[in-house]
């Protein structure tokens, strides 16, 4: 598949690219993080999600639709990159795309 894809609103290459740094970080500095946040967009605001990631094709405009679809998303991208990948939300409730490190991606 070609690295410069685009699902939805995330870029293949802009996430290698992120996770490729993250995973330097975490060796570089000794940490044994288990959740890297890799990108946060700075909103909670269910109809600001679907605008950010191109969602355009949500059933509801409600948190637990936007929900199942970031977790379908997820999963496709962990897929395409073979790195666990999840949606959820940083202290402040913004939406956060993380990699987490201490799991073992499963196909």
């Amino acid at each position: 598949m070609d690295d410069k894809a685009k699902i939805y609103g995330l870029c293949l290459q802009r996430l290698n690219y992120q996770i490729k740094n993250a995973k330097q970080r975490i060796n570089g500095n000794g940490s044994h993080a288990d959740i890297f946040l890799l990108e946060c967009y700075n909103t909670g605001d269910v109809d600001d999600i679907i605008d950010i990631l191109e969602l355009y094709d949500i059933d509801e405009r409600t948190i637990e639709s936007v929900m199942n679809k970031l977790d379908d998303l997820a999963y496709t991208v962990s897929a395409l990159t073979c790195e666990t990948l999840s949606f959820g939300f940083t202290e402040k409730g913004y939406l956060g795309l993380y990699l987490e490190a201490g799991k073992e991606y499963e196909a």
